[in-house]
Parts: structure tokens; C-alpha cells; sequence
């Protein structure tokens, strides 16, 4: 079982942060246009499949985007805001 487990984490795709990058700057400019499949081919720079959902779900984990039931993504991060809540004083 042990070596099973290993073989599945070895087979796994670990995006790089330029990878990363890459694909949250796509799914901003096209905020609510594309589902995954058609931002996938939009990519200026192809990846694998799996590593591509790796990024998304990742995207996903930290409230950057949000994917709706027919797979179209949404970009909800707002820098302006986070950097405004980081200026405030503390009380």
C-alpha cells in the first residue's frame, strides 16, 4: 500500500510560482469569460493538465478565485482592499 502511495506522489505536478503566475494572470484579464478548458487553451504558455488544475485548486484554496458550477472561474482577489486592511492601525 506504502508503494502505491509513493508511485501517486511521484506522478504528481508541482507548478512552479512563474507557472503559477502565469495562469492567475490570465484568469484576471479574462475574469468570468472562460470555463477551464477554455482558459487552459488560452494559456500563453501550455502546461499539463494536471498541473493546471493543481494551480486552480490551489487558486482556489487561498481565495484568489472562485469556479462556478459550470466551470467558469472568477477572479476575487482585491489587492487594493488587502492593502488597505494591512495600512490600518491596531486597536
Amino acid at each position: 500500500m506504502e508503494q502505491l502511495i509513493n508511485n501517486k506522489n511521484r506522478d504528481l505536478r508541482s507548478p512552479t510560482l512563474e507557472t503559477v503566475r502565469m495562469v492567475e494572470k490570465i484568469i484576471d484579464e479574462n475574469s468570468g469569460e472562460f470555463n477551464k478548458t477554455q482558459l487552459w487553451e488560452r494559456l500563453p504558455r501550455k502546461i499539463m493538465w494536471p498541473t493546471y488544475l493543481t494551480v486552480l485548486n490551489y487558486l482556489e484554496e487561498i481565495n484568489k478565485i472562485i469556479i462556478s458550477e459550470n466551470g467558469v472561474i472568477t477572479y476575487i482577489w482585491n489587492p487594493e482592499f488587502a492593502r488597505k486592511v494591512r495600512l490600518r492601525k491596531s486597536y
